[in-house]
């Protein structure tokens, strides 16, 4: 059998993780994982020569992506700006942190949209219960009335942890293991993804810019109304791709569920206490910080529970402490990525040029730099690693991605400092993007293909898991950040924070051999086991 993300039928030429196809990389790798178990391959060939299963899914993140990102790219102005503008009148910090622990929950909540598309309802079932209630959330955001805005937040960041890590394990699916078809189309699926992530920012900019912030709300909200349509009206295109759970629960997992829950719980209810403690009452701010422990100590939870497994063998510790470090690099690196829809956006708004070319454009327009920029890069990229055989190895990857993650909030720190208190150049903040948008193409597309190897193989199905807890802990930390700074102008915020993510970058170039050799050992085991099973 082959790695999860090795191209099939291509034989393993090193012993090093094969980046799959670049894009919304983050996602989605589980996928490979489920399509292999169900084996549901459909035989058409009618879309770009694969199956029309596969269009019916393009559109549907197509469209997803795009209330997603255009409701995130507008988030943050709506809820710092005054109310007499229909905005929720929250403070820049508070926004910011706001913003930043929403994606820490959609990232949170997106391990338990797997676990119940894996355990109980399968992966259809979750992307439609998913669909309908972003859409709701959507609406209540485009409803002019606080109430319903909170309400809309929240519903759309539950509906996309059910969707989100969903609908491309349907896209394996359609395909089987050794169907030389299956890269190419997540590299069409992939796509999808950004142009909807590059459409969405402009086109709901604008409507806010002519009728407001529920304006551009409602916009999103037809986006998500597309994606269920497409879905829905589909569903006999998909071959029966998603329509039952992989991994069923059984009898005999009730009680370790049930006190896994209880755990879960008593651990929400400690964190919002202390966040109480903290805070001296129930404000925003509490459930704020809640939430961020409840992030941060997520991955501490798992790799505690890994390592006291008596499933894990010595050499699997060993393994997984060499993958601790790539994890905190990547925390690192979405903590600063994510904030394209915080501090990035507050810069764009009060410290940007938004007059290009003499067009004067909406803030919210740099965020379609980076979909922009993966759609003209990712091929640079993909060649690239072909002519260099996939070298340098995955450790130093990381390490490039999360040198020019700091090297980005460094330079605007900078460009910010050159400014003073006047606005900086336009294509200044489009630079910073494009700089980061080459550290993601370096790390993410490896980040899974290196978690799969590195856990243990008791442990190999909850990977994905495993990894959208880095971009969750990363997005808490800017929760807390933010709010930690309020008094502090942007060279010092981004400048500081560049600097000791550089800081982090040098440790990672550092023990790189460390780590690189126990990736290779990883692959090996998996080969012989492989090789056994055979």
């Amino acid at each position: 059998m082959r790695a999860p993300d090795e191209p099939p039928g291509h034989p393993r030429r090193r012993m090093e993780p094969r980046d799959p196809a670049p894009g919304d990389a983050r996602l989605d790798a589980r996928s490979v994982r489920v399509g292999e178990a169900h084996g549901v391959v459909p035989r058409d060939r009618a879309f770009f020569g694969h199956p029309l299963g596969l269009m019916t899914l393009f559109g549907t993140e197509l469209w997803e992506r795009f209330s997603y990102y255009g409701m995130r790219a507008i988030l943050l102005y709506f809820l710092t700006d005054t109310i007499a503008n229909d905005g929720l009148g929250l403070a820049d910090d508070l926004g910011n942190a706001v913003v930043a622990v929403y994606g820490a929950s959609v990232y949170l909540l997106s391990v338990i949209g797997g676990w119940l598309a894996d355990r109980v309802i399968g992966a259809r079932r979750s992307v439609l219960y998913g669909g309908v209630v972003i859409a709701a959330g959507h609406v209540s955001l485009a409803v002019p009335d606080s109430r319903f805005s909170y309400l809309g937040i929240v519903l759309v960041a539950l509906g996309t942890g059910l969707l989100k890590p969903n609908v491309s394990s349907m896209v394996g699916e359609l395909y089987s293991r050794d169907d030389p078809r299956r890269d190419s189309a997540f590299s069409i699926f992939y796509m999808g993804i950004n142009i909807g992530s590059l459409l969405a920012p402009i086109l709901v900019g604008v409507a806010r810019e002519i009728g407001g912030y529920h304006a551009g709300f409602a916009v999103a909200a037809v986006g998500m109304a597309i994606a269920l349509v497409f879905f829905v009206a589909g569903r006999g295109l998909l071959g029966g791709a998603g329509d039952e759970a992989p991994n069923p629960l059984t009898a005999a997992d009730r009680g370790p569920l049930v006190r896994l829950v209880g755990a879960v719980l008593v651990g929400c209810l400690v964190a919002v206490g202390v966040a109480a403690a903290v805070s001296g009452g129930f404000t925003t701010t509490t459930f704020i910080d809640a939430l961020s422990y409840i992030a941060l100590a997520a991955p501490v939870a798992t790799f505690w529970v890994m390592f006291r497994s008596p499933k894990v063998t010595r050499a699997e510790r060993t393994r997984l402490r060499a993958y601790i470090p790539l994890f905190v690099a990547a925390m690192l690196f979405w903590m600063i990525f994510e904030q394209a829809a915080s501090t990035l956006s507050e810069y764009a708004r009060d410290r940007t040029e938004l007059t290009i070319l003499g067009v004067e454009v909406s803030p919210a327009f740099f965020q379609s730099v980076n979909p922009a920029a993966i759609i003209v890069l990712a091929p640079v990229f993909a060649w690239l690693w072909v002519r260099l055989e996939d070298r340098p190895p995955t450790a130093v990857k990381f390490a490039i991605g999360l040198t020019f993650a700091a090297l980005s909030f460094l330079f605007l720190a900078g460009a910010s400092a050159i400014a003073g208190d006047g606005r900086t150049p336009w294509w200044v903040l489009v630079l910073v993007y494009v700089i980061q948008t080459v550290g993601e193409l370096c790390l993410s597309p490896v980040g899974l293909a290196a978690t799969t190897l590195l856990a243990p193989r008791a442990f190999r199905g909850q990977a994905m898991a495993l990894w959208f807890l880095a971009t969750s802990a990363g997005n808490a930390i800017t929760a807390q950040v933010v709010q930690a700074t309020s008094d502090v102008g942007p060279t010092a915020y981004f400048g500081w924070i560049g600097a000791v993510a550089l800081v982090f970058a040098g440790g990672m170039f550092a023990i790189a051999p460390w780590v690189t050799r126990h990736i290779r050992e990883g692959s090996r085991e998996e080969d012989a086991e492989d090789a056994t099973v055979l």
